[in-house]
């Protein structure tokens, strides 16, 4: 994994989690980050919809709305359909 991938957040409860970055995802005039957590048993991505806070700082927020979070599965494993094999 390179490293220039990794991003690093901070949860709820403050602990730093280490994701790879996997895509950036525009979908109804917003934007989501498709991430894959860096721990060894990993299966499934997250998503979450990033947000300016100001000029220089960017937040990740989760998504609520299945819709929403489906529909940009969907065109994530479109654009991913020949670097990972899905299973529904």
């Amino acid at each position: 994994m390179d490293n220039e991938n990794v991003i690093v957040l901070t949860d709820e409860g403050r602990n730093e989690v280490r994701f790879e970055f996997l895509d950036l995802i525009p979908y109804r005039g917003k934007e989501y980050v498709v991430l894959l957590p860096t721990s060894d048993d990993a299966d499934e991505v997250v998503i979450l919809q990033l947000e300016e806070t100001d000029d220089e700082t960017e937040s990740c927020t989760s998504v609520e709305n299945e819709f929403t979070l489906q529909a940009v599965f969907e065109i994530f494993k479109e654009r991913a359909k020949d670097s990972f094999d899905f299973v529904d």
